[in-house]
């Protein structure tokens, strides 16, 4: 049913992960995609196997964390397209540590990307999609934006900012016909949890990663493919009555533990 045809995607972190998916399956419902990505191997990678498809992809080398850069990126990709229709804010990096263990560098770190990358997005690419007529808005959020994570604390703080920000994104440009939403995945198996399993936990992979698929009631960790396909939902004029949510996808996580 969904049916992004015409439609002009932005996906931040567009090469890697659940952000690869993403770009992957808008581009496959008929969606441009434009891939900002700081890895230039990946972010090439992916659009090139998207072009490969008959689909269609750019690739956009950013630093997310350089204000004027990803303003000069938002006003490239508008000036070529005419519209911006999508705005998949995805990009982010992960910390372990409790607040004793987070330096005074860790928080810079991932105040700027996790947050100030997406406001910097929001503050380039709401005017755009305000020309274009509209648009619609997904912000990565996750399970520790509502719940306490050991050992999470400055990515918590991160994820929680996003979590609200949606809202306000929501409430201010509703009359502009610009959706905003988010959504909370649990774990979800990516190339960075089996980094994470194997740097921590050597000689002990298996059972590492039984135990984390095991913190999710269903019994599993989540698949990137099944985030993005939420989220190419929540970016189609199929949701056009869904604005200011949170979406969790996370096996029960929030809801089952007890």
């Amino acid at each position: 049913m969904i049916d992004l045809t015409g439609k002009v995607a932005v996906i931040t972190g567009g090469g890697k992960g659940i952000g690869e998916s993403v770009s992957q399956i808008l581009s496959k419902q008929g969606a441009v995609v434009h891939i900002l990505e700081i890895d230039k191997e990946s972010g090439n990678r992916v659009a090139e196997d998207i072009n490969a498809q008959s689909r269609k992809a750019f690739f956009h080398y950013c630093d997310l964390t350089k204000h004027d850069a990803v303003g000069i990126i938002f006003q490239e990709i508008f000036k070529v397209s005419g519209h911006i229709d999508i705005l998949v804010n995805n990009a982010g990096i992960a910390h372990i540590g409790n607040v004793e263990a987070t330096s005074p560098e860790d928080m810079d770190r991932l105040y700027n990307v996790n947050i100030k990358s997406v406001y910097s997005c929001l503050h380039f690419g709401v005017p755009l999609m305000k020309k274009s007529g509209g648009g619609a808005i997904v912000n990565m959020a996750s399970v520790a934006s509502l719940v306490g994570l050991a050992d999470r604390f400055a990515y918590s703080m991160t994820k929680g900012a996003i979590y609200s920000l949606t809202f306000s994104i929501a409430k201010d440009y509703i009359n502009d016909n610009i959706r905003c939403n988010a959504v909370g995945p649990g774990r979800v198996h990516t190339p960075f949890v089996d980094n994470y399993i194997s740097q921590n936990y050597p000689g002990q992979e298996a059972e590492t990663f039984e135990k984390l698929s095991k913190t999710q009631p269903i019994g599993r960790m989540g698949k990137p493919t099944e985030i993005a396909n939420l989220i190419a939902y929540l970016c189609s004029d199929e949701a056009a009555f869904i604005t200011g949510s949170y979406y969790s996808i996370d096996g029960g996580f929030l809801t089952l533990n007890t």
